[in-house]
């Protein structure tokens, strides 16, 4: 009998490294028994990096991985919880049969190369040439992932890359991450996918348009000047006179602004938009900079955020993947400004995903900054849910 694609995902929220990861494993390895595990993935607390080489010394005794990744969080996420601000580990292993997998870390000297020059990463790195996958974390403070994502975007296109910024720490050599037999404190580590392995994508971005599309008509670096001729702080405030007392009160969340990614689009919608904070507004001549940057001829559109629209995008993101039956096994990456500082209860994002799987194996952790496919490019995104779902490629039938 063929092997069976198999994840199962565990959480520990023991307050001492050894004694977290040690449960989680025993948890993972008996719902294995003698399976060979090909990829293990691990998400600690800021509690556990300083103990970085127990974490994978342990799990490479317990469970033995062909491969072995994963980063620090500010918090962890398992398979029906998110731990936020305690100790806590999640770990998933996976039976991948029939999938190729690659795994290397990048340090910070390694990503500077690859920037620099994007003819030295594929020899250096040696990535398989059509890869179905990346999955990508990275630490925030030594790797410029908005330049690393247009390397990976020019040389391997139109792979998509799932993942996140480690986010245990608010200053450089403070987060972990794990590979194979070995950790590091900067730089990236990647983990290539290919073979019999079919994969959906959500990137929930949770955010409600407000008024029209605009056409940007003059900018600097992220500075907007002009929308359609007209200073975007007086078309903002015509917009917000027409917003009803709700959209109003949600305008305390913070305002966001999205950058199409096609402008050429005839037709823009949910999931067209690059979603940015705007961080900064000049009463004096009505300008407004953005956590991006803009260009003349962009088309951008005024956003709004909050728990039920992020809920409500996030279920329609989800609706179509359940045409094909339920997954093997997912990984959430979620803005650590999610969780309990958007929902009122806990465990937002996941009890959303496991009411449409029930019983779905999902690992992941909250990021500083989350990875994913907008419009076939892979960016960095903000306030986002980046999701993705694992399938035998045979469960939905060869070359689908």
């Amino acid at each position: 009998m063929a092997e069976n694609m198999k994840f199962v995902s565990a959480i520990s929220t023991e307050t001492s490294a050894s004694a977290a990861i040690r449960e989680a494993a025993l948890r993972v390895k008996n719902e294995f028994e003698e399976d060979t595990i090909d990829l293990a993935l691990v998400f600690v607390s800021p509690h556990f990096v300083d103990d970085a080489g127990v974490v994978v010394k342990t799990i490479q005794e317990e469970l033995g991985p062909r491969v072995l990744a994963g980063c620090s969080g500010e918090g962890v996420i398992g398979p029906e919880q998110e731990i936020e601000q305690k100790p806590a580990v999640s770990l998933t292993a996976a039976r991948l049969p029939g999938v190729d997998i690659f795994a290397h870390g990048l340090r910070a000297s390694d990503l500077h190369k690859a920037v620099g020059g994007g003819v030295v990463f594929p020899r250096e790195v040696n990535v398989p040439k059509s890869p179905t996958l990346f999955l990508m974390m990275a630490d925030p403070f030594s790797t410029a992932m908005d330049h690393v994502l247009r390397v990976f975007n020019a040389l391997y296109a139109p792979t998509p890359i799932i993942g996140g910024m480690a986010s245990a720490s608010r200053t450089p050599g403070g987060n972990a991450l794990f590979i194979n037999k070995d950790f590091q404190n900067d730089g990236a580590v990647v983990i290539a996918f290919s073979g019999e392995i079919d994969i959906d994508i959500v990137v929930s971005q949770g955010c409600r348009p407000i008024g029209p599309t605009f056409g940007v008509t003059s900018a600097r670096d992220n500075a907007i000047l002009d929308l359609e001729g007209t200073p975007p702080l007086q078309q903002l405030e015509k917009i917000v006179g027409g917003l009803s007392e709700e959209e109003r009160n949600l305008l305390r969340n913070g305002l966001f602004i999205g950058r199409a990614v096609d402008p050429g689009k005839d037709m823009l919608g949910r999931g067209d938009f690059l979603i940015r904070g705007v961080i900064g507004v000049e009463p004096e001549n009505g300008t407004i900079t953005i956590g991006d940057f803009v260009d003349n001829g962009d088309v951008v559109q005024f956003h709004l955020r909050d728990a039920a629209t992020a809920t409500e995008d996030l279920e329609m993101m989800l609706t179509p993947h359940g045409l094909f039956g339920p997954p093997s096994g997912a990984f959430l990456f979620s803005c650590n400004g999610r969780g309990t500082r958007l929902y009122d209860h806990p465990n937002g994002d996941v009890s959303v995903i496991q009411r449409f799987f029930p019983g779905l194996s999902v690992a992941g952790f909250f990021c500083a900054g989350e990875i994913g496919p907008i419009g076939g490019k892979n960016f960095l995104h903000g306030h986002t849910a980046s999701l993705v779902l694992f399938r035998p490629r045979a469960k939905r039938g060869a070359g689908t």
